[in-house]
């Protein structure tokens, strides 16, 4: 027997929510068993980030390389990936497996509490480096817009967005693109299938809470989680939405903090608050 494997590549967050523990509480919840390389370790809490220490990036490359050569990975996670010479570090270790392709990319930029977590320079980087050797990247509306540099805010955008992005250089990639951001009493986020050239409509209702820390690693590691397990690109898509979606419903009447406080991330397991 053998267990779907997902390596998730990302930054430490010491009150659960977010970072690596979320992406390993998705991919155990999922099925999935979950390594980790640590790039970062942060101190943050709910409230808000108030220091990074990074991680050598010899030690990260090493990580990396001990988790795939030792245990094979069916997908990976990337999350938090602060400067150029970490992305640049991470993207060269990939590129030595090649069998690795179900690589899900969540281009963090800034925190839920509104704290910046890429520095300025490395954007580009992303952009232009690591988004092409990625298969889905998943960014929100704010990411969305710094990436294509120019305002993304209204729905009926979101599709030529989302296709935007998947072409910003000459490898597309596919694009889930979040609509977290934007005041409706629905939350529809366009999934596009670059293999494919089509989109997806993923509607959900929004959820009246402050509990939304880590639903961006969340949902990017449950799309990697599915894709450990065989799913195709939309199939993935479609199940990573509506576990994150039951997730935040779950976890919404629970007080944990006193910012923005988690998901429930095995809302199949626990039992809902009084």
């Amino acid at each position: 027997m053998k267990y779907q494997i997902a390596l998730t590549i990302a930054g430490s967050d010491p009150s659960g929510g977010a970072g690596l523990q979320a992406d390993l509480k998705t991919f155990s919840a999922l099925g999935v068993y979950g390594a980790s390389a640590v790039v970062a370790v942060v101190d943050e809490n709910t409230v808000g980030v108030y220091g990074v220490h990074p991680i050598p990036v010899s030690i990260v490359e090493g990580q990396i390389r001990s988790v795939i050569d030792d245990l094979g990975v069916d997908a990976v996670k990337i999350g938090m990936l602060h400067d150029s010479e970490l992305i640049r570090t991470v993207l060269r270790t990939l590129r030595d497996y090649p069998d690795v392709r179900n690589i899900v990319l969540d281009p963090v930029m800034v925190a839920t509490s509104g704290d910046p977590l890429l520095q300025p320079e490395a954007v580009a980087t992303l952009r232009d480096e690591l988004i092409p050797y990625s298969r889905v990247i998943t960014p929100n509306l704010p990411e969305a817009s710094l990436l294509l540099g120019e305002t993304v805010d209204h729905q009926d955008q979101l599709e030529d967005a989302a296709r935007e992005l998947s072409r910003l250089t000459d490898s597309r990639v596919s694009v889930m693109l979040k609509a977290g951001h934007l005041d409706n009493d629905t939350l529809t986020d366009i999934f596009y299938n670059a293999e494919t050239d089509r989109f997806s409509r993923l509607t959900t209702p929004r959820v009246d809470t402050v509990n939304t820390h880590g639903t961006g690693c969340t949902l990017s590691s449950a799309i990697a989680a599915y894709l450990a397990k065989g799913a195709d690109l939309d199939t993935a898509a479609r199940l990573a939405k509506d576990y994150i979606a039951a997730a935040i419903a779950a976890g919404a009447s629970y007080r944990i903090g006193h910012g923005h406080g988690p998901v429930n991330h095995f809302h199949a397991l626990w039992p809902r608050a009084n």
